[in-house]
């Protein structure tokens, strides 16, 4: 079994550490936040810091604000463990550089947390696409539109801009729509903080270029309870019912496809003609298992890391930029 520990028992860091606890061929060895008690995780040996720690692990999960990434990661490298970290992969891209360089240093893995990539539905739509069936990709638009509740924002690093739609939430759309469709090289955007007018992002949209010269729109919002969202349509998140609706649509040169509900339009040369709809049936499962599954396998050398550091730093730039680009006119004042 390969041994892990856990930082943080968050949202995610609570669906971490079930999956693991459930997962036979994986040991949670120990459990760190400051807050924890020992009766908090029954038969699991539990820690304030990971300065208590003397290393029983071979990898740790890091589910902890995004402003002890980069330390948490280099001191954890230093011990000897590779490192799952959750997405962004650092606070700055100043940070990711040190963690990079900690990596080679070392010579141990960071797998970043962009679970989206382990997804069945996600790897389905990258072979359709890299397939040639529907043609080139053109154009996309993408929503991702929820409201979270207001409790949500109760943590007190949430209330700023780390705990907008953009840093949480977008950040994993940005990741997957590099995997789509290649390098974001243009970000043109606008954004407001209207409904709750505190000091973060809250609703917005952005136009990407892409190296392939294709061009995606976004609409983001974290204030308004539609169905659309990558959560929503694919019931991934136990927090979030699932609506089986789409949340993107893919135009290609030779059809088009909806994501994530994977209808797949074809046949019709030009808008004179009436394209036809297949839908493509998959498994699912569960990316958060898959992506702990991958780490076991990075620790054991049996894979390199699906998203690294380096790639995730490149989806890191990118939501800088769109943070600048869709800043609300008043600035947060």
């Amino acid at each position: 079994m390969v041994k892990l520990l856990l930082a943080g028992t968050g949202l995610i860091g609570h669906r971490h550490m079930q999956h693991i606890l459930e997962h036979p061929d994986l040991e949670l060895v120990g459990v760190i936040d400051p807050l924890i008690t020992e009766e908090k995780i029954e038969g699991v040996k539990t820690y304030h810091s990971l300065n208590e720690v003397n290393k029983v692990a071979e990898g740790i999960i890091l589910a902890t604000p995004t402003d002890t990434h980069a330390d948490l990661t280099i001191q954890s490298l230093e011990m000897g463990m590779h490192v799952l970290v959750e997405k962004p992969v650092a606070a700055t891209l100043l940070e990711a550089d040190k963690m990079i360089n900690a990596s080679e240093k070392t010579g141990l893995s960071i797998l970043v947390g962009h679970h989206r990539r382990h997804h069945p539905l996600v790897n389905e739509t990258i072979n359709i696409l890299k397939s040639g069936k529907i043609g080139r990709p053109v154009a996309a638009s993408l929503m991702w539109l929820m409201r979270k509740q207001d409790e949500y924002f109760d943590v007190e690093w949430r209330k700023g801009i780390d705990g907008g739609p953009i840093k949480q939430n977008l950040i994993h759309d940005v990741d997957t729509l590099r995997a789509f469709f290649g390098e974001i090289i243009s970000v043109v955007g606008s954004g407001t903080n209207i409904v709750r007018n505190a000091k973060r992002h809250e609703n917005g949209g952005v136009v990407l270029g892409f190296n392939t010269g294709m061009v995606a729109t976004v609409a983001f919002s974290d204030a308004t309870p539609t169905p659309w969202g990558f959560e929503a349509g694919t019931g991934e998140s136990p927090y979030i019912p699932k609506t089986n609706q789409s949340s993107m649509f893919i135009a290609c040169t030779n059809g088009g496809l909806e994501f994530p509900t994977l209808k797949l339009w074809s046949g019709a040369s030009n808008w004179n003609e009436k394209p036809i709809m297949e839908h493509q049936n998959i498994s699912e499962a569960a990316p958060l298992i898959r992506q702990l599954e991958h780490f076991s396998d990075v620790i054991r050398g049996k894979a390199a890391p699906i998203v690294d550091a380096k790639s995730a730093r490149e989806t890191l730039a990118v939501i800088l930029q769109i943070e600048q680009a869709t800043m609300p006119v008043a600035k947060f004042e």
